[in-house]
């Protein structure tokens, strides 16, 4: 599997670049607001979240790497303690 994949949530709330078998970026709508999540998988079951993401499982769509683009330039970092 080549990186980078993109992917984002059937509702449109939430997209995602996959930038490996154990990474990847969250750009993630809340309100008027689009922020985004830099997420490092250690856990079992986000591993198997993340393997549904890189499958496009339902409720997860591909999309290309524009797209994610479109909605990375609105985003602002989320601080995430």
């Amino acid at each position: 599997m080549e990186f980078p994949q993109f992917r984002r949530l059937s509702n449109g709330k939430s997209y995602y670049k996959i930038t490996g078998p154990a990474h990847f970026i969250e750009l993630q709508n809340i309100g008027s607001k689009w922020l985004s999540y830099d997420y490092s998988v250690t856990q079992f079951p986000d591993l198997l979240r993340l393997q549904a993401m890189i499958d496009a499982v339902a409720p997860f769509e591909i999309i290309d790497v524009q797209a994610f683009i479109d909605i990375q330039k609105q985003t602002e970092i989320a601080n995430v303690n």
